[in-house]
């Protein structure tokens, strides 16, 4: 059995700098990287809006740095998985991947959240060569060309306003025959001449080359079946995403989608002693940034409450 002033579960931006800083408080944090050690930026190629780093920065080099920095100030990071806890009482007690057990003094829930994707071969392939879940983080890439996004609800339009802003063109493509979004983002959308709305329709194949990356995309009508092609620089997913706190099996309240609910200004959660960054807790902003801000602030919770 490994004992820990400071169990932290996850190793994206929140996770590592929640091992920082629990670090250098001497907490001598235990770190847990996951199935994708790094999390979501380890698959995107090319990072641009991180303070630090004016030329843009690797996403995996990134996270590479940041674990360097948390073993630096003593994080102990394993590369496996909490496969189960119980935050019923302190200490908190979790089991491994490999087996092994760990009781926890305080724990820091920095899991993230996957983005949902459509399913497609061709989605996976061009991922990060022209596929994308984020316009914010890639939208740059894409100024002066044509790109689709997939979706009809809030999230969807935001990033196709915000791509409209960037790009020649935007395809919207929209399974039904009207937008699931509130009707300030519908008219935002409707009203925007750079963004056209294909009602209807669904995307049968994403279409590119392994060295030139998306150059379209094949559609369908789903009330005609008619089947057409777009030309296509760039082929964004915005379907939601879903927060990895499966692992939890309901021992932390939750909102309706699945994020952690945490006590605002603070990072914590419905039981005393277990606190949430990043991902895992924000449905709303999903940026690097915000989630290495917020691991920081799990990190001097966790410290405080041990204090107390």
């Amino acid at each position: 059995m490994t004992k820990t002033r400071c169990l932290i579960i996850g190793s994206g931006p929140a996770g590592y700098t929640a091992g920082i800083y629990t670090g250098r408080a001497d907490l001598h944090p235990l770190l847990y990287a996951g199935m994708q050690p790094g999390g979501q930026l380890t698959i995107t190629t090319e990072i641009e809006n991180f303070p630090g780093y004016p030329n843009g920065i690797d996403g995996t080099a990134m996270m590479e740095d940041l674990r360097r920095q948390a073993e630096r100030f003593g994080t102990e990071v394993r590369q496996a998985t909490i496969e189960s806890i119980d935050l019923s009482q302190r200490p908190f007690h979790a089991t491994d991947s490999n087996g092994d057990e760990i009781e926890a003094e305080t724990v820091i829930i920095a899991t993230g959240a996957s983005a949902r994707w459509l399913g497609l071969d061709s989605e996976k392939r061009f991922y990060g060569q022209g596929v994308s879940a984020c316009a914010t983080c890639d939208g740059f890439f894409y100024r002066g060309k044509v790109v689709a996004v997939v979706g009809g609800g809030d999230t969807a339009c935001e990033e196709a306003v915000y791509l409209a802003s960037l790009c020649k063109k935007v395809y919207q493509i929209v399974r039904r025959d009207q937008l699931r979004a509130s009707k300030a983002m519908q008219h935002k959308v409707l009203s925007n001449e750079k963004i056209e709305v294909l009602w209807d329709t669904v995307t049968e194949e994403i279409l590119g080359s392994d060295l030139m990356g998306v150059s379209g995309a094949s559609l369908r009508n789903v009330k005609t079946g008619t089947v057409s092609q777009i030309d296509l620089d760039g082929f964004f997913v915005a379907i939601g995403h879903q927060p990895n706190t499966a692992f939890l099996k309901g021992q932390l309240a939750l909102d309706e989608n699945g994020y952690i609910k945490v006590s605002d200004p603070s990072s914590a959660t419905s039981v005393e002693g277990v606190f949430a960054a990043g991902d895992v807790c924000d449905p709303n902003y999903r940026q690097a940034v915000v989630a290495a801000g917020k691991g920081c602030i799990a990190a001097m919770d966790a410290e405080r409450f041990l204090n107390r």
